[in-house]
């Protein structure tokens, strides 16, 4: 078992990429703490393939385009943002870095990237919002306890997050071998500081012969359509769902008033042999008719893969891989890096496809086989 290197003091030269931390980060964290942040569900083919489908697809390229005046801001529930990356929701931070999700904010502020902070933090969501300069969201699992679950969206609401995100694609863990082989279990010190204080089910047990999961409790209790219905009900904030694949269920988000959607495979840890999120947003974005934003998450690695994305329908992307490998090798200067790298070759894939605007990135762009 090797001893995590110390931080980064300095960013070498040698990244030029966001893929290029990773060494850096395996190097930088314990082998159970990259089995938790790297693997996914039972494979890992849909982990792998969210990243394989972006490249895939291909750009065309745009001669002698007018330029003047580009930039990358947009508006998403009244909310200004100066680029289309979010830092989507990652759990127990400071796995990755001493300060954790204190060092994330602080990043994120710096390059004034929105933050979505997991109901899983492993700093108190009021500590977070004190330090952020930088639109902050609230990631919520539905938790079975549903009055605790109330008081965390009216914790997240006096702390100024400003939007909620409800994910819905993990009623129940999915099954990472990887995470299993490794033996991970949370290190002494870290925890959901969150849930504190929280009514728990019992735990769940099944001899040989029995059901591992039917008929449990944890299914008793997991969220369903009327549970969305009720978290509208109790807050006066934009509320997006997390981790639809699905035209129908984009299509009952849309009619259950939902204000935003995030096309999602949960970076591939609970479902393995789903599509990559790439290769569903099309027909995402066709069912939902742009009456709400569309965002995507999942194998965003680089820019020409924001660039995809938006192409394709989404208003933005989250990224989290990519950032925790940042953190983890660099603390808060190497998330700073990670998402100037993106914006940086997403900038310049504008310039050399024509784009002055993100209004101006389309389907058109796109280069398609002839059929």
């Amino acid at each position: 078992m090797h001893q995590p290197l110390p931080k980064l003091q300095q960013i070498p030269a040698s990244i030029a990429a966001v893929a290029d931390y990773e060494p850096f980060a395996r190097e930088r964290m314990t082998e159970q703490a990259w089995a938790y942040m790297a693997g996914g569900a039972a494979d890992e083919l849909t982990l792998r393939d969210n990243c394989a489908a972006f490249q895939r697809l291909r750009l065309c390229s745009r001669a002698l385009p007018e330029l003047t005046g580009a930039h990358t801001r947009l508006e998403l529930f009244g909310q200004r943002f100066e680029q289309p990356i979010l830092l989507a929701p990652v759990a127990y931070q400071k796995l990755l870095h001493p300060d954790g999700e204190l060092a994330t904010v602080l990043a994120a502020s710096a390059v004034r990237a929105g933050m979505v902070v997991s109901t899983q933090a492993s700093v108190a969501l009021e500590d977070i919002a004190r330090q952020a300069q930088t639109p902050l969201w609230f990631q919520l699992y539905v938790q079975p306890d549903r009055e605790f679950t109330r008081e965390l969206v009216q914790r997240a609401e006096a702390a100024g997050y400003q939007a909620l995100v409800v994910t819905v694609d993990a009623p129940v863990n999915g099954l990472r071998n990887r995470e299993q082989r490794a033996g991970f279990v949370l290190p002494e010190g870290i925890e959901a500081v969150n849930l504190r204080g929280m009514r728990t089910l019992p735990p769940a047990t099944s001899r040989i012969g029995d059901s591992p999961l039917f008929g449990g409790p944890l299914l008793a209790a997991a969220p369903t359509w009327r549970d969305l219905a009720w978290l509208r009900s109790l807050t006066r904030l934009p509320v997006l769902v997390k981790g639809v694949m699905h035209p129908e269920d984009a299509r009952r988000a849309v009619a259950e008033g939902i204000d935003g959607i995030i096309v999602s495979n949960h970076g591939g840890r609970t479902l393995d042999t789903q599509p990559a999120t790439i290769e569903v947003m099309e027909e995402i974005a066709r069912a939902v008719e742009g009456r709400v934003p569309l965002l995507l998450d999942g194998g965003i690695r680089r820019g020409t893969d924001v660039f995809k994305a938006l192409a394709l329908g989404a208003s933005a992307v989250l990224v989290g891989r990519p950032y925790v490998f940042g953190l983890a090798a660099a603390g808060a200067p190497g998330v700073c890096h990670v998402v100037q790298l993106l914006r940086a070759e997403l900038e310049v894939a504008m310039a050399l496809t024509g784009c002055r605007t993100l209004a101006d990135i389309g389907p058109g762009l796109l280069w398609r086989p002839p059929q």
